[in-house]
């Protein structure tokens, strides 16, 4: 059944994750969103969990022509991962999507600034960490957040959504030591497929959950 919203998405993933927590298995807990739709699930985990909320800023690439269609992913200042085999299907190479790599850079940075200014980014290396977005189409900007967090050298790496594409939990599953994902229907061509409302999250959303949840954490 769809989820009404992020709320509620995050309110049902957060249910799952208190379970879990009280074996003892999510200790020394860093929660991390991606930004936007994350940020909303997670805070609703935040809250259940009594942890602070921080964000791992990744962007997807979409292609020239189609910018809807993930192509590849970036975080931070590290290369593009790309979906090779997208990539020789749409006869495109990685010099003619650079354009489009610079402009998601940019707005990387900007989200980044915007969500935690001048804070530095929270502890990973030995620590349990759990990367929430709101669900998984191709896997790619999860992907490339993880590889990032695994280089970070974290005890656990957990990634959690409310909904995903089979293939796109099984890619990620192969990058994080554990997967918690609430719905799989096959072929989920669009995370608003599994929503009633998934509203853009604004700026200001975004930085007021954050803020709050850091603050009182």
């Amino acid at each position: 059944m769809p989820f009404r919203d992020r709320t509620h998405a995050g309110q049902e993933l957060a249910l799952r994750l208190v379970e879990w927590a009280g074996s003892g298995d999510l200790a020394d807990l860093t929660l991390l969103a991606l930004p936007r739709g994350g940020v909303p699930v997670a805070a609703e985990v935040a809250r259940a969990l009594k942890v602070p909320l921080d964000v791992l800023v990744a962007r997807p690439v979409g292609t020239p022509a189609r910018p809807g269609v993930v192509i590849g992913a970036i975080v931070a200042e590290e290369p593009p991962l790309f979906d090779r085999r997208g990539l020789e299907l749409l006869n495109l190479s990685e010099d003619r999507l650079g354009a489009d790599v610079a402009r998601e850079r940019n707005e990387l940075h900007r989200l980044e600034h915007l969500c935690r200014g001048t804070r530095s980014a929270p502890p990973v290396r030995g620590r349990t960490v759990v990367l929430v977005d709101d669900g998984l189409t191709t896997g790619l900007t999860a992907t490339a957040a993880l590889r990032h967090l695994r280089r970070q050298e974290p005890a656990r790496l957990v990634a959690a959504v409310p909904v995903g594409d089979p293939r796109a939990v099984a890619a990620v599953r192969r990058e994080a030591d554990d997967v918690v994902c609430l719905a799989q229907p096959p072929a989920l061509h669009a995370v608003a497929d599994w929503y009633e409302d998934l509203a853009p999250v604004t700026d200001e959303a975004l930085v007021r959950t954050l803020h709050a949840l850091h603050a009182t954490a």
